[in-house]
């Protein structure tokens, strides 16, 4: 069993209403078409489910999460933005109670860093997928983050985030793992491909680092870390203050690497 890391307070679910299927499955677009069947896996407050369900509509699309919080919101979601052909339950993805070949597109994003078998929550998402079908899945790779000025209070954040994700089962470093997994999990045809997120204009830079100054300290991360002697407060408030510097720094650049597969099923 893995913990989720990030939690969901309202720090971290309004940030990932940011992401949508441009900035966060561009590579996988082409596939989406009218008409397709659609699984979402990990669907968290749903911006990118229902940007990729106007896609394939009319064709249906179903989204699961481990968390009913997360499915409340995401149906929520749905439901402002009249996105009718979504339907929503809570699943694991290591046992999803889902017929075989199913679907013509599976999805998963930020998902497989956080599950306690990658491996086999790959292999559940190719038996959902019909046959010629396409599993996609992208993920972040923390170890390759980088960023300027090099502050020691973001290195302190990344020691600390490494140490929490793998204290609960998962493997924050996934995203060069994606196509391993992939051919571990029995995909013979396998296509990876690196993306990645840039923080450096103002804007950009402002709500990143301003987003983790308040998530290190009120999110489920910030809370687990100190609940198992990971890091105190105030070591948490320091790297809250770090992140609100790098964030007015006008030389300041964050970028965020990502592995994303296109696996036929």
């Amino acid at each position: 069993m893995t913990r989720y890391t990030h939690g969901h307070h309202p720090a971290v679910t309004d940030s990932y209403r940011r992401r949508d299927a441009e900035n966060s499955a561009a590579y996988v677009l082409d596939r989406l078409v009218p008409g397709r069947s659609l699984l979402d896996v990990g669907c968290g407050p749903g911006s990118i489910t229902v940007d990729l369900a106007r896609r394939v509509a009319p064709g249906p699309v179903t989204a699961v999460d481990s968390s009913p919080e997360a499915v409340d919101l995401a149906r929520a979601t749905a439901a402002a933005a009249g996105a009718g052909n979504i339907g929503f339950r809570v699943a694991d993805v290591h046992r999803l109670d889902l017929p075989d070949d199913s679907f013509d597109v599976v999805h998963a994003h930020q998902v497989l860093q956080h599950v306690a078998d990658p491996v086999r929550a790959l292999a559940e998402m190719r038996r959902v997928a019909r046959p010629g079908g396409t599993v996609a899945a992208r993920d972040a790779d923390y170890s390759a983050m980088y960023w300027y000025p090099r502050l020691p209070e973001l290195d302190s954040w990344m020691d600390l985030y490494q140490r929490v994700a793998r204290g609960n089962g998962g493997e924050p470093d996934a995203g060069r793992r994606m196509a391993a997994w992939a051919r571990e999990a029995g995909f013979t045809d396998v296509a990876y491909a690196a993306e990645v997120w840039t923080y450096s204009d103002p804007d950009s830079r402002a709500w990143w680092g301003g987003m983790w100054a308040r998530r290190i300290l009120e999110s489920d991360l910030g809370r687990q870390a100190v609940a198992e002697g990971d890091a105190t407060r105030e070591e948490l408030e320091r790297i809250s203050r770090g992140w609100t510097a790098w964030s007015r720094d006008p030389d300041g650049v964050f970028v965020v690497p990502h592995g994303a597969i296109l696996c036929r099923a």
